[in-house]
């Protein structure tokens, strides 16, 4: 309603600004019919130009060949006018049959009210509720509807996607709560239920036919193009909609389904019963549950399952997150089994390990058991390359750590002592202090380091400092034995030569 205001800018505009229609709507932030009914109200008369459309002259006979042959197509209409005269393209075409209200008689379709027995059919299907964001990972929020055809009894899960393991879920979960299963369950032609269809030839998902075999109810889709056969499910998602979701607060799924478990108890039982508006839903489902299948004494496992292989850093990859595996698993092929809930992953029939599931995307969900056993065997190859370099430099000192060992002291620390002393002192050196603790029987890195510091002051040399080298192990762990200089002639006038030798270049110049 256009207030007396607005009303007033609107015809100042139009009078004495001698402003447009669209102009006027635009500026005043309202729909151009607004204020064309605004005009028309204070007595402002519209000079409505007509174009004449290029499609008048054959209108008689599109009506004329509609009214013989209901089913032509606008685009048999479009080359039909076109071999007439028409020049217009096939879009201004169907454009103007919309304009001009030229469509196909279509005659109004009948359809028999359906009745089912009790406990004999429900209808399923999917409904879509948007997107969740967790973490990094933007998920498909989906709901797995059923309702029972004769006591309109519902049941809602929802699922972070429609796979067809959440389908199998969604039913396992229906008939725990329902109490039994219906006699049949008719499914729209969704892939979770129908891989391929050709008329009548129907291949079910196989997945799905072990559960009917499980719970004894015969699977049926509906037929192509037949919605109204699974009107029932279809009605309950837009009560779904209405009643339930709309303006709900919830924080995770599990607090949803709990909430939405609650309204198909509540709510939605209580409300009144399509056949008989004297009773409720609650009262027709209590005779309903009488009728439907007894549940079998286990329920149909249901898992998402995979074959992986651990990476070099024993990681594997599952639903857009990584679980970490033991390190010993590297290179196998290993079967992981997944429920909502937790990830696990197995070697044959042994469990090797065991995650809670994570709905992020590149998550890294990592047991700390697995990383410390790497960190171990690491820090074990560490310690036995150092006793290898320590053992082939200065061999005595095999005999040193021995000694220390028997004495109950930590070989692991001795070692690592005596390696930096080798690159502080060097092999020689470093013998020489180890062979005077051997000698004196003081099997301790200290006495091998009190034994280099003595001689070295007694030659007045300085301390030793620490050689800092490039983090390459081609260099850290490089073994260089010097020569024995004894061998050579060291004449201090002739270099490396004696008197009597001649040098080979001699008279060469």
């Amino acid at each position: 309603m256009i207030g007396d205001e607005i009303l007033a800018e609107i015809l100042r505009l139009f009078h004495v600004e001698k402003w447009r229609v669209g102009t006027i709507a635009s500026h005043l932030h309202l729909h151009h019919t607004s204020v064309i009914r605004a005009l028309e109200s204070a007595g402002v008369v519209r000079n409505v130009v007509s174009r004449k459309s290029g499609l008048t002259p054959y209108l008689d006979f599109i009506r004329d060949s509609l009214a013989r042959y209901p089913k032509l197509t606008a685009t048999r209409l479009h080359r039909m006018v076109q071999e007439r005269g028409y020049r217009g393209g096939v879009d201004h075409f169907r454009h103007e049959l919309r304009r001009n209200r030229l469509r196909r008689p279509k005659p109004p379709e009948a359809f028999l009210r359906l009745r089912t027995l009790s406990g004999e059919e429900a209808q399923v299907d999917w409904a879509s509720f948007g997107r969740v964001q967790i973490g990094q990972a933007s998920r498909q929020l989906m709901a797995f509807v059923m309702v029972l055809s004769h006591s309109r009894r519902i049941f809602v899960r929802f699922f972070l996607g429609q796979s067809t393991t959440n389908f199998l879920r969604g039913h396992v979960a229906a008939f725990q709560d329902l109490g039994g299963s219906p006699r049949r369950i008719l499914y729209d032609n969704l892939k979770s239920a129908v891989i391929d269809r050709r008329g009548d030839a129907i291949r079910f998902n196989s997945e799905l036919l072990a559960l009917s075999i499980h719970y004894r109810f015969e699977p049926r889709p509906c037929a192509p193009y037949r919605g109204n056969e699974k009107g029932r499910v279809e009605r309950a998602i837009r009560y779904l909609r209405s009643a339930f979701y709309e303006g709900l607060q919830w924080t995770d799924l599990e607090d949803l389904n709990r909430k939405a478990l609650a309204f198909c108890h509540g709510v939605a039982c209580d409300r009144k019963w399509r056949e008989d508006p004297k009773s409720t839903v609650r009262q027709a489902f209590s005779e309903e549950q009488k009728t439907l299948i007894p549940l079998p004494a286990h329920s149909f496992p249901v898992f998402d399952r995979a074959h992986v292989r651990p990476d070099k850093t024993a990681f594997v990859r599952f639903d857009l997150n990584e679980y970490s595996v033991p390190h010993d698993r590297i290179g196998s092929t290993l079967a992981l089994v997944a429920t909502q809930q937790t990830v696990r992953i197995l070697d044959g029939i042994a469990v090797v390990a065991q995650h809670k599931r994570s709905y992020d995307k590149g998550a890294v969900v990592e047991d700390q058991a697995h990383r410390k056993a790497i960190r171990e065997l690491k820090r074990r190859g560490r310690k036995g390359h150092s006793l290898d370099r320590l053992m082939r430099s200065v061999p005595r000192s095999q005999e040193l750590l021995r000694g220390l060992a028997d004495r109950g002291q930590n070989v692991g620390s001795a070692t690592l002592a005596l390696t930096r002393m080798l690159d502080l002192y060097g092999r020689e050196e470093l013998a020489a202090g180890v062979a005077e603790a051997v000698g004196r029987g003081v099997f301790h890195p200290h006495a091998v380091r009190h034994a280099i510091e003595r001689v070295r002051s007694a030659l007045g040399q300085g301390p030793a400092l620490p050689l800092s080298l490039p983090d390459d192990p081609r260099i850290t762990h490089l073994t260089v034995n010097p020569p024995d200089l004894g061998n050579y002639d060291l004449d201090p006038n002739h270099g490396n030569q004696t008197e009597n030798e001649a040098s080979p270049f001699e008279g060469t110049f």
